[in-house]
């Protein structure tokens, strides 16, 4: 019963903070965004009190059930342990009891925090949450909206608009190459070893491991029961179980109820450890008195036990909202070849990132924004972090949605009206590639977009009033929005780009 309420939330959880990373409307980061905050190394970086005392008060009552059913990374192995078990060689089990490497456990933690403060980029490669989030967004998003646009092109040859075609293009080649590989090792290391990279290698299942030794709740052996057949520790996915003495250990165990759920002589239980001493002295009774006793016990640690998450209702997704996508009053010019990346001197990061620094020392390179943006902005820099680019489209004044759902602080939430206020960079015009001093031919695709309007047409000559008007950027009014970017129709580079600036200013 226990292990059956585990899975549940787990794999609740699972697909929520997985939809987060797929879901493209909005709508499951309206009601179940915080499932990103509550992560422990966001919430850390963010400063978020509650999340984190959230987390150490769950280890310290019920052990390490955030690495069982909160961290999408943990279910993620999971998964593939049980798909490991499903082998004919695995039918009888196929763990065993491990001794703890402990140096290279505390080592590995002691690493990654110092190589964190020196570059957080390196350090969130084996993060769990941010080794999953770019999972999600670079595997598993492509697919998913692959699948939309299947669903929307047969929907529309029945008349439906119920779904829309979205663009699925490449967001970073460095992030989806470490993604595939992340995805391999660990689905790999799971499928043969179960939880040995969360008990070895993963740093914040490290920390709360440390925290779990000392956990109220926890699996139990009755020795006076337990005949050592093994049974349990050949199914402990943590390895940390040793049949021959009886013991845990509970630095490793992720609470995954395997033991219980499997053990023949209901010699395990899960309990609270203020009761042990009793149980270890029943271990002393004699052995003729013990098969007096009537072998149906009564299991008490299921009214013991609490549910980790109360996670009761996902909202029913009835129909993904339409969004409009059309840019009116492009001049009607369809684009003869896609654009390329101008080379920027000043590199732009989204409105309320604050500054570059700021957004370099919180964010972990999770690629949720990325995958949430629905203005296809944002991709991911050298660094793997989100950069802000405008040759697919801008960053509409109305759109505040990667500032509502960052987890780690990187991108502070900021209204509409603040965002619009924000510089994130200015334009520059540039004469040789305007197609109106270059073609001789009339534009202002750049004044008439500009939501602030910081670019004026016009004439480059007062005397000469037949000459075609030229832009002119205002760039104390400019806020980098990249409206005149996108929208410039000269080939295959704007003549008119934005230069971002290192630090954020109000106009």
């Amino acid at each position: 019963m226990l292990k059956k309420i585990r899975i549940t939330l787990a794999l609740l959880c699972y697909a929520l903070v997985t939809l987060l990373f797929l879901d493209f409307t909005g709508t499951i980061h309206n009601y179940f965004g915080f499932l990103a905050k509550t992560q422990f190394l966001p919430a850390v970086l963010a400063l978020n009190a509650a999340a984190i005392l959230f987390v150490v008060l769950l280890t310290l009552l019920f052990g390490r059930v955030y690495c069982s059913v909160i961290c999408p990374l943990g279910v993620f192995q999971d998964i593939f342990s049980w798909l490991g078990s499903k082998r004919k060689k695995a039918k009888r089990g196929r763990f065993k009891f491990v001794k703890e490497h402990r140096i290279a456990r505390y080592g590995i933690l002691a690493a990654f925090i110092i190589v964190f403060a020196i570059s957080s980029s390196v350090a969130a490669i084996i993060a769990p949450y941010s080794a999953y989030g770019r999972i999600a967004t670079y595997i598993f998003s492509p697919i998913y909206k692959l699948a939309n646009n299947a669903l929307a092109y047969f929907a529309e040859r029945m008349d439906s608009y119920t779904f829309y075609s979205v663009d699925v293009w490449m967001k970073g080649v460095l992030p989806f190459a470490i993604a595939i590989l992340t995805f391999v090792l660990i689905g790999t290391f799971a499928f043969f070893k179960g939880r040995a990279y969360c008990n070895t290698v993963c740093p914040v299942g490290t920390f709360l491991g440390f925290i779990s030794r000392f956990s109220i709740f926890r699996p139990v052996i009755d020795k006076s029961k337990c005949i050592h057949c093994g049974t349990c520790e050949r199914n402990c996915k943590g390895s940390c179980i040793d049949s021959k003495t009886g013991t845990f250990d509970y630095s490793r165990c992720v609470s995954c109820m395997n033991c219980i759920e499997n053990c023949n002589k209901k010699a395990i239980s899960y309990k609270c450890r203020f009761g042990e001493s009793q149980n270890e002295n029943s271990s002393v009774k004699n052995t003729n008195e013990v098969k007096k006793e009537s072998v149906k016990t009564v299991d008490d640690s299921r009214r013991k036990f609490i549910s980790v998450a109360t996670i009761l209702a996902a909202g029913t997704l009835t129909g993904v909202r339409a969004q409009e996508k059309s840019e009116e009053g492009d001049g009607g010019l369809a684009p003869i070849q896609d654009k390329v990346i101008p080379e920027r001197i000043g590199e732009i990061v989204p409105p309320g990132a604050k500054s570059i620094i700021n957004l370099k020392n919180h964010c972990t390179a999770c690629g949720l924004c990325i995958s949430a943006c629905p203005n296809n902005v944002l991709r991911a820099g050298k660094d793997m972090k989100p950069t802000v680019s405008y040759e697919r489209g801008y960053c509409r004044p109305e759109c505040n949605r990667c500032s509502t759902i960052c987890p780690t602080g990187a991108i502070q939430k900021i209204s509409l009206a603040e965002k619009s206020s924000t510089q994130v960079g200015h334009a520059v015009w540039q004469y040789d590639l305007c197609i109106v001093t270059r073609d001789g031919v009339e534009c202002g695709n750049c004044a008439r977009h500009c939501p602030t309007g910081a670019i004026q047409m016009v004439s480059p000559d007062p005397n000469n009033p037949t000459l075609h008007k030229i832009p002119v950027v205002n760039t104390e009014r400019c806020i980098g929005c990249g409206a005149c970017e996108n929208l410039c129709p000269a080939r295959p580079k704007s003549a008119i780009y934005v230069e971002g600036h290192e630090v954020h200013r109000k106009v």
